[in-house]
């Protein structure tokens, strides 16, 4: 069984920075895909950034310049650098992962319980 696990939220003020960890943990061969996504109240849950196993990234106009997405594969980790955070920042962050368990195994998807991030002064 294959889990995502989330870290590095908390409280932070207007103009700080945060760092998230998405750890992955089980049977996992590959993560292909591997993105950020967030959801703050009353609001549908929204991609945040993306990169893919090659290391190409994308991000959402709104944190462009402000959030690097990147991997470790030896770690299974994926970051969400987070800089000069706004207030409307705040949401839960998930990670998601598009995970081969085995060489031969489908692709899988699998998320995080989700991490809350609160930009506040």
């Amino acid at each position: 069984q294959v889990q995502l696990v989330e870290s590095g939220g908390g409280l932070v003020q207007p103009g700080g920075s945060l760092r998230l960890s998405c750890a992955a943990s089980g049977s996992i061969f590959s993560i292909n895909a591997a993105r950020w996504y967030r959801q703050a109240p009353g609001k549908e849950r929204e991609l945040v950034a993306a990169i893919t196993s090659g290391g190409s990234t994308n991000y959402a106009d709104s944190v462009k310049g402000r959030f690097t997405i990147s991997r470790d594969n030896t770690e299974k980790t994926v970051y969400l650098q987070m800089n000069s955070l706004k207030l409307e920042d705040t949401a839960v962050y998930y990670c998601y992962g598009d995970v081969r368990s085995t060489w031969r195994s489908p692709r899988t998807d699998y998320w995080g319980q989700g991490t809350q991030v609160t930009v506040s002064s």
